[in-house]
């Protein structure tokens, strides 16, 4: 899936209404929880009838103070009443919040959760073509905005009938007039509030799309501030910000405007539903028909009529903007991994690590191919320096070897056994990749150490570091091992991080070893030390060097150079020196660049 796409898909996501299959995910999500969610709906129906119940107490007061029958037995029941409902409503008031609270905390921490476990499972061409901040702005954002769907819904939805089924009941059984005069607002509202719940969710799956773009040009630029400072860009990413913010307080204000009107004029419709039950009570009062307290009943029961459909109008407005925030959130979910385990895939044997290309292509687009019919056989035990210019294929054999992508056409093996006809995670823990980057976690040395190898004691994690060599850096720090390395390991010197991931991948004791450019961008002793540590981490392993800085690569067993997708030459570096060829150009250009 392309980034382009993707984001088509969840602008289009985004403004599809809630519609039954979506709802029905919804609620599977809350699978987990469903004990509580239905107690919290009896709560909810429990107070509806303290709420409905509330009116009788007070037209009983009333009655018999107009009809001067009020004894103290009356008042004292007909208040006991009264202070019994208002303890039950605002009691279960509390509770039902309590326990929307410990809900809302299950739901959502399963759902992240899920979709945490879904993104480790998916392919790295999904990552490469999705922006980092779309995915956080999925996880976080999106998962919070749908507790209204999650957790309130079913209880809120449940407490608007029950009231307005309630106030009908009531007063029908009052003067069935009463009710009839409400009847034709019923329709008006409803058919109101389906309109506007149309126009909203098409505008708040718009607010949303514009919060992820803000989301992800935030997360880019934090990743990406060195280069912006490096270049003076910031004014000019400073403006791109703004003109995102500014796109999404428009946005939002149209939202926010269009369900404007929908408060008025339900408070409208209520007004002439009073103004029409007060013209018939009051004709019906005259002609004893009803009470005064009868009537004021039917006041107050108007406004528990009109009020919940005022009240599902406002949940309305949050499920639109939930149901946008779950269409994205479902998308991220049904994203299938492109690198599958195959039905009869079986475990990678312990193996020599001979590795092998045959009539390899790939392309990462249909019509831009990047590889072209390799054919590459590395001896076990044998080093092997892949080099050429940028963008001509020299990463791409990393993502191949490691099974990250699937050749389009050809063959890659490993002692004869094709990569996907092998279980990924068998085949990883036979092939280490220490990539240009050096990725740390948030933890100390040892924490990021034993991400290769769990098991590992502290003794254990001491000989590897001092088996490569690495001890008199890394051993040197304040605190050893103990180190915190901080978030992407920023309290490391890019050196210092580098020899962390090789000893981490001698930890994981790989029969082959892939390694992209080991020693970029570091002074010339931290560089003698990678290269005696590299030299102690490759012996009797198969190792493949994706090399940008030729001068690392000298000894190598085999140079191959890659150009325009193709094996253009290759074998050892006096040899290729002496062709004059490709490799002796851009060795010579390497050694001017560098001096």
């Amino acid at each position: 899936m392309s980034g382009s796409n993707d984001l088509r898909d969840e602008e289009e996501q985004a403004r599809a209404p809630l519609d039954r299959a979506t709802a029905t995910r919804l609620w599977e999500l809350t699978r987990g929880a469903r004990g509580p969610l239905l107690a919290l709906a009896g709560l909810e129906a429990f107070m509806v009838v303290s709420i409905v119940l509330r009116p009788w107490f007070l037209a009983d007061i009333i009655d018999h103070s107009l009809a001067g029958t009020a004894t103290a037995a009356v008042f004292v029941l007909a208040l006991g009443g009264l202070m019994a409902t208002w303890l039950v409503r605002f009691g279960g008031a509390g509770v039902a919040h309590w326990l929307a609270g410990r809900i809302a905390l299950r739901v959502l921490s399963d759902l992240r959760r899920r979709l945490y476990d879904h993104v480790h499972s998916l392919s790295m061409r999904y990552f490469d073509s999705t922006r980092a901040g779309r995915i956080v702005a999925r996880v976080d954002r999106d998962v919070e905005a749908l507790q209204p769907a999650l957790v309130n819904a079913v209880p809120e939805t449940l407490g608007v009938l029950l009231r307005f089924l309630g106030a009908a009941t009531a007063m029908l059984l009052i003067d069935p007039w009463m009710c009839a005069v409400l009847a034709p607002l019923l329709p008006v509202l409803i058919i109101t509030a389906m309109l506007f719940r149309k126009a909203g969710q098409k505008r708040w799956g718009q607010v949303a799309e514009a919060k992820s773009r803000v989301t992800a040009h935030l997360c880019e630029t934090i990743t990406g501030v060195g280069v912006l400072q490096q270049c003076a860009a910031e004014d000019g990413n400073r403006e791109r910000y703004g003109r995102l913010l500014t796109d999404l307080d428009g946005t939002a204000i149209r939202a926010s405007y269009a369900w404007g009107w929908f408060q008025p004029f339900t408070a409208l419709l209520s007004t002439i539903g009073i103004a029409a039950l007060l013209l018939v009570g009051g004709h019906h009062l005259a002609d004893g028909r009803i009470t005064v307290g009868q009537l004021a009943q039917c006041v107050f029961y108007v406004f528990l009529f009109l009020g919940p459909l005022q009240e599902l109008g406002d949940l309305i407005e949050r499920l639109a903007s939930s149901s946008a925030a779950a269409q994205r959130v479902f998308l991220l979910l049904d994203t299938r991994a492109e690198i599958n385990d195959a039905a009869a895939a079986t475990a990678l044997p312990p193996v020599t690590g001979e590795v092998t290309l045959s009539g390899v292509s790939f392309a990462y687009l249909p019509d831009k191919p990047v590889l072209r019919g390799i054919d590459l056989k590395i001896a076990a035990g044998e080093t092997v320096a892949v080099v050429g210019p940028t963008g001509h294929g020299k990463s791409t054999l990393v993502q191949l070897l490691t099974r990250f992508y699937d050749p389009v056409e050809g063959v890659v093996a490993i002692d004869g056994h094709d990569l996907r006809g092998v279980t990924q995670q068998s085949l990883r823990r036979q092939v280490a990749v220490v990539p240009q980057d050096n990725v740390l976690f948030s933890g100390s040395i040892r924490d990021n150490l034993r991400l290769a190898r769990p098991e590992a004691t502290d003794a254990q994690l001491d000989a590897a570091v001092a088996a490569l060599g690495a001890d008199e850096v890394l051993m040197a720090l304040p605190r050893g091992l103990a180190t915190e390395c901080g978030p992407g390991g920023s309290h490391l010197s890019h050196g210092q991080r580098q020899l962390v991931c090789l000893v981490r991948a001698s930890l994981a004791d790989p029969r082959v070893l892939v390694l992209d450019e080991a020693t970029s961008a570091v002074d010339i002793h931290t560089e003698r030390r990678i290269q005696r540590a590299l030299k102690r981490l490759v012996a009797g392993r198969t190792a493949v060097i994706v090399a940008h800085r030729l001068a690392t690569i000298r000894d190598a067993d085999r140079i191959v150079v890659i150009h325009e997708g193709r094996i253009a030459e290759q074998g050892t570096h006096d040899q290729l020196m002496a062709a004059g060829g490709r490799y002796a150009a851009l060795y010579g250009s390497s050694v001017r660049s560098e001096g």
